[in-house]
């Protein structure tokens, strides 16, 4: 008699915190998110490796993570790095896009598939201070100007997060507006599968379930839990960067002001 063998079939994930899974927990307490949900939507018996880590960033992407999954040749593997490398004060798109495409570059090698997602706009669930709007605006757009290249150079796949129907819809995100909450995650996981489809593999489509949102208590609650002492533990790092990057902008509003003035005048 003849045993059916299903091929095997191993799904990884590096990257940082939007790939670990912050935003949505399981019944246990434990982080799941989009990954978790894709995982479950593959109709193959494999693998499912997360190595991913809340803060890190493109380097050790590269150099911690990246090592712990290429032994694998894993078929699909899905990069989430630059939101941390952004928010530092010597961000550098250049080497952000260095880190990255070796990242991929290996992975292609291997005969993987590679996955990576666009960041959202974050502008329009914060409340900012304009001048930090435009600094946060012209940094997000530079990384996922690192992940179109990467598109154009290594035929990754990528999902423009923010073209998402509904998408910064307040329901589909973490009360941090920085992560995904359940829906979103959902969302995500599902825009993914989609993709995946017309590339051949074969997967379910993740299902899309409404969640509950939270009550203002709720909300307050977890901000002094998790968000006041993130943004102490932070702020060494990011209040000077945000205090100087809003000055150079000022500089930079003042000095088109005057350019415009200049061309009308002369």
């Amino acid at each position: 008699m003849t045993t059916l063998v299903l091929p095997t079939f191993t799904f990884a994930v590096i990257g940082d915190s939007a790939a670990y899974g912050t935003g949505e927990l399981d019944e246990s307490g434990n982080p799941r998110g989009w990954a978790w949900h894709l995982s479950k939507s593959f109709r193959y018996e494999g693998d499912y490796l997360n190595h991913s880590r809340p803060g890190a960033q493109s380097a050790e992407v590269l150099n911690e993570q990246l090592p712990k999954v290429i032994g694998f040749a894993p078929d699909i593997c899905a990069v989430v790095a630059g939101g941390n490398d952004l928010l530092r004060n010597g961000f550098d798109p250049a080497l952000l896009h260095k880190n990255l495409r070796e990242t991929c570059h290996q992975l292609k090698s291997t005969g993987s598939e590679v996955v990576m997602f666009e960041l959202h706009d974050p502008n329009q669930l914060l409340r900012l201070p304009r001048l930090l709007k435009r600094v946060l605006r012209r940094r997000v757009e530079s990384v996922n100007s690192v992940y179109r290249k990467l598109e154009s150079e290594l035929d990754i796949i990528l999902i423009r997060t923010r073209e998402i129907e509904g998408i910064h819809d307040i329901r589909n995100w973490h009360i941090d507006r920085m992560h995904p909450g359940p829906r979103g995650h959902q969302i995500l996981a599902r825009e993914i599968a989609l993709r995946l489809r017309t590339r051949g593999w074969n997967l379910l489509l993740p299902q899309i379930q409404e969640v509950t949102v939270r009550r203002s208590r709720e909300n307050w609650l977890w901000l002094i839990k998790n968000g006041i002492p993130w943004f102490f533990k932070r702020s060494v790092d990011l209040l000077p960067a945000a205090l100087i990057l809003m000055a150079i902008e000022s500089l930079r509003v003042i000095a088109e002001s005057l350019s415009r003035l200049h061309i009308r005048n002369s």
